[in-house]
């Protein structure tokens, strides 16, 4: 054979024979591409649900939270208002009093490990005796009213105080109208 053919054969030869040794089978490539992205792919899927989940769970758990807060803010402002005013001589509640005493009640319906003592009040005029019968009065009808509402008697004692513990110590009319009252302490 011609030295110059076979040469010639060579390099044509190998350079194929390499391309051909560097090639791989791309049937396996292309599986193994697809299985990978196919990986990824659910991978992914699963990290966005993932992700989806948190944010409903904290969706929720900050509905859940506004719902207690509103829940504590509104029994905290009812709380805040222990104080039920009297006319002279009655042990009548007044209606502007019912919606506090009702926001207590609820408060104690809901938290039946609480007790309340309602303290009840008088002015000065009349007997000491006298006063401490009305301040009763008056502290039984705020208890007769939660009871009403569904708290416990065992959640309720009830002490009258008569003319001893004024809550404003002028002697004028508007003085006498703050002492007429019932306090609820918790």
């Amino acid at each position: 054979m011609n030295p110059s053919i076979i040469s010639k054969s060579l390099l044509i030869a190998l350079p194929l024979l390499a391309l051909s040794a560097c090639s791989s089978n791309s049937d396996t490539d292309s599986a193994a591409m697809e299985a990978n992205k196919a990986a990824m792919e659910q991978a992914a899927m699963e990290q966005q649900a993932a992700a989806e989940s948190n944010i409903e769970t904290d969706g929720i758990q900050a509905i859940e939270l506004t719902e207690e807060e509103l829940m504590a803010k509104r029994y905290s402002d009812a709380i805040l208002e222990k104080i039920i005013q009297f006319d002279f001589d009655t042990a009548m509640i007044k209606p502007e009093f019912t919606s506090i005493l009702d926001a207590h009640a609820e408060f104690l319906v809901n938290n039946p490990e609480e007790k309340v003592t309602i303290e009840g009040h008088t002015d000065e005029k009349g007997t000491p005796e006298y006063n401490i019968a009305l301040g009763e009065r008056r502290a039984m009808s705020v208890s007769v009213y939660l009871e009403n509402m569904g708290v416990l008697p065992s959640q309720i004692s009830v002490v009258s105080y008569g003319e001893e513990k004024p809550l404003n110590f002028g002697h004028a009319e508007a003085s006498w109208s703050d002492n007429r009252r019932a306090e609820l302490v918790y």
